[in-house]
C-alpha cells in the first residue's frame, strides 16, 4: 500500500502562489489526483495526471493550476497560481478512484 503525505500549503493573498507536494512512500504507477474539500463542501477532483503525463483540470483551475509528477523522487506537485478565495481548502492528493484519504494540507486565500 503506497503512504502519502501532502505539504506546502499555508496562507497567501488573493492573485498569489503556492506550491503543493506530495510524497509517496514508493513507486506507483497509478493515476494520481490532487483533491481538496472546502468548508460545508463535498470534496472534489482539481486535477489528475495519468503514469503517461496526461493531465486533466477542474474547469473552476484551468488555466491556473498545474500537476506534475517527478518519478525519481516519487512525489506529485500541484502548482497554484493566481489564487482566489474561492480556492481555500484542505487539498489532498491521491491515487485516483481510492477512497482512504490523508490527513491534507490546509490552503487559505485572503486578504
Amino acid at each position: 500500500q503506497v503512504q502519502l503525505e501532502e505539504s506546502g500549503g499555508g496562507w497567501v493573498q488573493p492573485g498569489g502562489s503556492l506550491r503543493l507536494s506530495c510524497a509517496a512512500s514508493r513507486p506507483s504507477n497509478y493515476a494520481m489526483g490532487w483533491y481538496r474539500q472546502a468548508p460545508g463542501k463535498e470534496r472534489e477532483l482539481v486535477a489528475s495526471i495519468t503514469r503517461f503525463d496526461t493531465t486533466n483540470y477542474a474547469d473552476s483551475v484551468k488555466g491556473r493550476f498545474t500537476i506534475s509528477r517527478d518519478n525519481a523522487k516519487n512525489t506529485i506537485y500541484l502548482q497554484m497560481n493566481s489564487l482566489k478565495p474561492e480556492d481555500t481548502a484542505v487539498y489532498y492528493c491521491n491515487i485516483v478512484g481510492h477512497s482512504a484519504f490523508g490527513r491534507g494540507t490546509q490552503v487559505t486565500v485572503s486578504s
